[in-house]
Protein backbone atom coordinates (compact mmCIF):
# COMPACT_ATOMS: atom_id res chain seq x y z
CA UNK A 1 0.00 0.00 0.00
CA UNK A 2 3.09 2.57 0.79
CA UNK A 3 4.24 1.74 -2.41
CA UNK A 4 1.79 2.39 -4.16
CA UNK A 5 0.31 5.62 -3.09
CA UNK A 6 4.14 6.77 -2.24
CA UNK A 7 4.53 6.14 -6.18
CA UNK A 8 1.70 8.20 -7.88
CA UNK A 9 2.62 11.37 -9.77
CA UNK A 10 4.36 13.91 -8.58
CA UNK A 11 1.99 16.50 -9.73
CA UNK A 12 -0.59 15.46 -6.92
CA UNK A 13 1.69 16.96 -4.04
CA UNK A 14 -0.17 20.41 -5.64
CA UNK A 15 -3.44 18.37 -4.94
CA UNK A 16 -2.73 17.26 -1.09
CA UNK A 17 -0.22 19.90 0.02
CA UNK A 18 -3.35 22.41 0.88
CA UNK A 19 -5.60 19.83 2.56
CA UNK A 20 -2.76 18.08 4.11
CA UNK A 21 -2.23 21.15 6.26
CA UNK A 22 -5.42 20.92 8.03
CA UNK A 23 -2.81 17.99 10.18
CA UNK A 24 -0.79 20.85 11.11
CA UNK A 25 -1.15 22.23 14.38
CA UNK A 26 -1.57 25.90 13.60
CA UNK A 27 -3.77 25.32 10.52
CA UNK A 28 -5.79 22.68 12.72
CA UNK A 29 -6.33 24.60 15.34
CA UNK A 30 -7.36 27.64 12.95
CA UNK A 31 -9.71 25.27 10.41
CA UNK A 32 -11.71 24.44 14.14
CA UNK A 33 -11.70 28.03 15.28
CA UNK A 34 -13.03 29.15 11.69
CA UNK A 35 -15.78 26.27 11.94
CA UNK A 36 -16.84 27.16 15.47
CA UNK A 37 -17.14 31.14 14.11
CA UNK A 38 -18.90 29.72 10.49
CA UNK A 39 -21.79 27.69 13.42
CA UNK A 40 -21.54 30.18 16.16
CA UNK A 41 -20.50 26.95 18.01
CA UNK A 42 -18.78 27.63 21.52
CA UNK A 43 -18.58 23.90 21.61
CA UNK A 44 -16.61 23.58 18.52
CA UNK A 45 -14.40 26.42 19.67
CA UNK A 46 -13.85 24.74 23.09
CA UNK A 47 -13.56 21.80 21.50
CA UNK A 48 -10.69 22.72 19.04
CA UNK A 49 -8.73 24.34 22.36
CA UNK A 50 -8.64 21.27 23.83
CA UNK A 51 -7.76 19.19 20.94
CA UNK A 52 -4.61 20.88 20.66
CA UNK A 53 -2.67 20.06 24.16
CA UNK A 54 -4.60 16.22 23.44
CA UNK A 55 -3.19 15.93 19.94
CA UNK A 56 0.57 15.83 21.79
CA UNK A 57 -0.43 13.92 24.67
CA UNK A 58 -1.79 11.11 22.22
CA UNK A 59 1.28 10.99 20.72
CA UNK A 60 3.47 10.81 23.80
CA UNK A 61 1.39 8.66 25.51
CA UNK A 62 1.72 5.96 22.06
CA UNK A 63 5.29 6.83 21.77
CA UNK A 64 6.31 5.83 25.57
CA UNK A 65 4.02 2.67 25.77
CA UNK A 66 5.74 1.42 22.55
CA UNK A 67 8.67 2.82 23.52
CA UNK A 68 10.84 -0.73 22.95
CA UNK A 69 9.14 -1.32 19.64
CA UNK A 70 9.12 2.17 17.93
CA UNK A 71 13.21 2.07 18.28
CA UNK A 72 12.60 0.30 14.88
CA UNK A 73 9.84 2.28 13.86
CA UNK A 74 11.35 5.08 11.74
CA UNK A 75 10.09 7.28 8.74
CA UNK A 76 9.98 5.27 5.34
CA UNK A 77 12.83 7.29 4.01
CA UNK A 78 15.19 5.39 6.44
CA UNK A 79 13.04 1.91 7.08
CA UNK A 80 11.30 1.55 3.48
CA UNK A 81 13.32 0.98 0.36
CA UNK A 82 12.60 2.99 -2.38
CA UNK A 83 10.81 5.73 -0.31
CA UNK A 84 10.04 8.80 -2.45
CA UNK A 85 10.23 12.18 -0.15
CA UNK A 86 7.81 15.10 -1.29
CA UNK A 87 7.41 18.42 -0.86
CA UNK A 88 10.58 19.68 0.99
CA UNK A 89 9.43 19.27 4.87
CA UNK A 90 9.47 15.38 5.05
CA UNK A 91 11.85 14.43 7.69
CA UNK A 92 14.50 11.92 6.86
CA UNK A 93 14.63 10.11 10.23
CA UNK A 94 12.78 10.63 13.48
CA UNK A 95 9.81 8.66 15.10
CA UNK A 96 7.10 8.25 12.50
CA UNK A 97 4.37 6.15 14.61
CA UNK A 98 1.51 7.67 15.20
CA UNK A 99 0.75 10.29 12.56
CA UNK A 100 0.43 13.47 14.57
CA UNK A 101 -0.82 15.00 11.79
CA UNK A 102 -4.03 12.54 11.60
CA UNK A 103 -4.55 12.92 14.84
CA UNK A 104 -5.06 16.38 14.75
CA UNK A 105 -7.20 16.05 11.84
CA UNK A 106 -9.30 13.57 12.46
CA UNK A 107 -9.66 15.15 16.55
CA UNK A 108 -10.88 18.43 15.18
CA UNK A 109 -13.31 16.88 12.04
CA UNK A 110 -15.31 14.26 14.29
CA UNK A 111 -15.87 17.55 16.45
CA UNK A 112 -16.86 19.49 13.31
CA UNK A 113 -18.70 16.60 11.60
CA UNK A 114 -20.77 16.30 14.91
CA UNK A 115 -21.27 20.15 15.03
CA UNK A 116 -22.59 20.24 11.12
CA UNK A 117 -24.27 16.71 11.22
CA UNK A 118 -25.75 15.87 8.89
CA UNK A 119 -25.68 18.91 6.58
CA UNK A 120 -21.62 19.42 6.42
CA UNK A 121 -20.15 16.24 8.26
CA UNK A 122 -18.87 14.72 5.17
CA UNK A 123 -16.58 17.77 4.60
CA UNK A 124 -14.22 16.81 7.64
CA UNK A 125 -14.28 13.48 6.74
CA UNK A 126 -13.09 14.23 3.00
CA UNK A 127 -10.41 16.16 4.94
CA UNK A 128 -9.13 13.63 7.06
CA UNK A 129 -8.39 10.88 4.16
CA UNK A 130 -6.93 13.92 2.13
CA UNK A 131 -4.20 14.32 5.32
CA UNK A 132 -3.87 10.60 5.72
CA UNK A 133 -3.64 9.36 1.97
CA UNK A 134 -1.13 12.78 1.70
CA UNK A 135 1.08 11.70 4.54
CA UNK A 136 1.65 8.29 3.25
CA UNK A 137 2.08 10.06 -0.58
CA UNK A 138 4.92 12.41 0.35
CA UNK A 139 6.89 9.61 2.46
CA UNK A 140 6.12 11.40 5.80
CA UNK A 141 4.63 7.81 7.59
CA UNK A 142 3.56 4.44 6.85
CA UNK A 143 -0.42 3.38 6.30
CA UNK A 144 0.07 1.87 10.19
CA UNK A 145 1.24 5.32 11.50
CA UNK A 146 -1.62 6.99 9.69
CA UNK A 147 -4.09 4.49 10.36
CA UNK A 148 -3.05 4.68 14.39
CA UNK A 149 -3.27 8.64 14.19
CA UNK A 150 -6.75 8.42 12.76
CA UNK A 151 -7.44 5.77 16.05
CA UNK A 152 -6.12 8.17 18.44
CA UNK A 153 -8.25 11.20 16.99
CA UNK A 154 -11.59 8.98 16.78
CA UNK A 155 -10.86 8.32 20.28
CA UNK A 156 -9.91 12.12 21.04
CA UNK A 157 -12.62 13.55 18.89
CA UNK A 158 -15.19 11.61 20.36
CA UNK A 159 -14.50 12.53 23.81
CA UNK A 160 -14.29 16.04 22.85
CA UNK A 161 -17.33 15.59 21.05
CA UNK A 162 -19.01 13.83 24.51
CA UNK A 163 -17.82 16.50 26.41
CA UNK A 164 -18.70 20.12 24.54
Amino acid sequence: VFHWINGWPDWLLYVLWLPMQLGNLVVGALWGLAAAWATGSWDIAIATAVAVPLKFVGEKVIRHQLAGYLKVRQRPATSVPGARRRGGDVPEAGPSFPSGHVIMVATIGLVIAEGTWPTWSWAPVLAIVAVMVGRVYVGAHNPLDVLCGLGVGMVAGGLLGVIA
